[in-house]
């Protein structure tokens, strides 16, 4: 696969792939260099504006594509390789998943021969550029690494990481979207017991919560130490952290976060 002039495919663009299209679109490539395939198009309708081509045959985009991005469910994967290996070229090809809990290995045993296998977990703040995808691949050469790590950089950040680390990069970056978006939600519904309307507490929580990350991003520090600037004797924010942990705050979030991890059947 050539550095250049390469051509994209999603297949299987769900929640993710849209997140991932419109991120590429926003960054890496241009529009008219991407497909994205999926049985229901109706629901893409936003990326054929912007200049996608948007189709359901998942062949055809092999055919015409060197990137190939598999956005498929889990339970979906081997049907849609057994479809789109005879079309692949180890060569000419890249294969990369963003499916969970399917390894490099299980992928390449449907592929020709050293073909380039990535696995890469981002999240859905792809769209947005805010992204955290961590990578990990097989049969791949620094052109193929470079490609992958280029793309994925692109919509935020990109790590590599150790393949049996996978499964918890999954459940931190990609579930952890989830996660956070319900810690804000319940911080929206403390902010309007206490006076505030809808709109305005969710402005409020929004900012602050990007302020937090970005303090740690910024300086580098530990949250125990942001967390002891604003809690002072006897004061509001003490007794709040307090009164959350009393009712197993913390505790709630680490059995989440583990029971999300156990629920993940790798392949």
């Amino acid at each position: 696969m050539k550095k250049d002039n390469y051509r994209t495919a999603i297949i299987g663009c769900g929640n993710l792939g849209k997140a991932l299209a419109i991120g590429m679109i926003d960054g890496s490539i241009s529009a008219d260099r991407l497909e994205v395939t999926r049985r229901n198009t109706v629901v893409l309708r936003e990326l054929a504006a912007r200049g996608v081509s948007v189709h359901s045959e998942n062949k055809d985009a092999v055919d015409r594509c060197e990137l190939i991005i598999l956005a498929v469910k889990p339970y979906n994967m081997d049907s849609i390789l057994t479809e789109i290996t005879p079309h692949i070229d180890p060569v000419r090809h890249v294969v990369v998943s963003v499916v969970t809990g399917i390894s490099t290995a299980h992928i390449a045993s449907f592929l020709p021969a050293g073909t380039p296998v990535f696995r890469a977990m981002p999240n859905t703040a792809a769209d947005v550029k805010e992204s955290l995808t961590c990578i990990c691949y097989c049969h791949a050469g620094p052109v193929e690494i470079d490609i992958v790590n280029s793309v994925f950089s692109s919509m935020g950040s990109a790590i590599f990481i150790n393949e049996e680390l996978m499964e918890a990069a999954t459940v931190m970056g990609a579930c952890g979207i989830a996660f956070v978006m319900r810690f804000i939600r319940a911080m929206v519904q403390g902010g309007i017991e206490i006076g505030f309307d809808a709109k305005t507490a969710g402005l409020i929580v929004q900012q602050t919560v990007k302020g937090a990350a970005e303090l740690l991003i910024t300086r580098g520090g530990h949250p125990e130490s942001e967390i002891d600037k604003v809690t002072t004797p006897k004061g509001c924010t003490i007794a709040g952290l307090n009164e959350m942990e009393h009712n197993g705050f913390s505790s709630a979030l680490i059995k989440g976060i583990k029971s999300s991890y156990q629920k993940i059947e790798p392949v």
